[in-house]
């Protein structure tokens, strides 16, 4: 049974379907075991290089030893050596949404015993 892939690869698709790009970043996650998909994201193809974002410096330092083993895993899952290495780089930090700690002025007006009285007057 052949892999998808290989039959893409060898299909005359659109450019946009057939981006090397698009593929190798779909194929991270196959070549990289689900443990390791976890904890990294597969951002950008910068030629031959395939940029993946890590959690931290452990990770970079441990991913960057088994190289050779995910460039082998990612040009099974693709068919094709599209990809020659591979730079692992810690994420930034995300930060998640925040609250605001008051809700917003209509008026404008910091003070909030003025913007009360702004109001009143204007009913």
């Amino acid at each position: 049974m052949e892999r998808a892939g290989r039959l893409i690869s060898k299909l005359k698709l659109s450019p946009g379907i057939a981006d090397p790009e698009l593929r190798a970043r779909a194929a991270w996650k196959v070549a990289a075991g689900k443990k390791i998909a976890e904890h990294t994201r597969a951002t950008a193809l910068v030629r031959d290089s395939l940029v993946v974002e890590v959690a931290d410096h452990v990770w970079q330092s441990q991913l960057a030893r088994l190289e050779p083993f995910l460039i082998r895993n990612l040009a099974e899952a693709l068919g094709e050596a599209l990809v020659k290495t591979i730079s692992f780089r810690p994420m930034p930090a995300r930060r998640g949404p925040q609250r605001a700690e008051s809700a917003r002025s209509s008026t404008g007006i910091e003070d909030p015993v003025l913007d009360l009285l702004y109001r009143e007057k204007a009913r």
